[in-house]
């Protein structure tokens, strides 16, 4: 199966399958990008995400203020969550009262870099997710009114 980019390169999508389902793998039975959507699939992790990528750094309360609807709990798990996995980079300075500043690691920024390349395929690709979606519904309204 191949396809090709926007810069007209062939891409062997077989390929880049067997390297993520590679079943040789240390991690038998693992599945990338299960593990990485259960982990940062969740709109907390993403809006934290693409927060930290527009600064360099931001305060807890700043960064709280920036996403809408975020409880100060839920925020602080996703942080945890982000800076375990490597993905955010917490620095507490020693001052009364502590000050704690977050921003992205550059594993961060890499993941930021292919949220911003899916929300590009996304933003493309909106009129033509709303017609089929009309369509689909278009479709589903009229097999149900024959159904009955």
């Amino acid at each position: 199966m191949e396809r090709t980019n926007i810069d007209n390169q062939t891409i062997d999508l077989g390929k880049k399958f067997e390297i993520i389902y590679n079943p040789s793998s240390e991690f038998k039975g693992y599945c990338p990008i299960r593990d990485i959507l259960d982990r940062f699939g969740d709109k907390w992790s993403i809006y934290t995400i693409l927060q930290l990528g527009q600064t360099d750094k931001m305060r807890f309360n700043e960064l709280k203020s920036k996403i809408s609807g975020i409880s100060q709990r839920m925020l602080t798990v996703t942080l945890r969550s982000l800076e375990q996995d490597g993905l955010v980079e917490r620095t507490i300075y020693p001052q009364i009262p502590p000050r704690v500043e977050y921003r992205l690691t550059s594993l961060g920024f890499s993941l930021l870099e292919q949220m911003v390349n899916l929300g590009e395929w996304a933003s493309t690709h909106m009129d033509e997710i709303i017609k089929a979606r009309e369509c689909f519904a278009t479709k589903t309204n009229s097999q149900l009114i024959q159904s009955n």
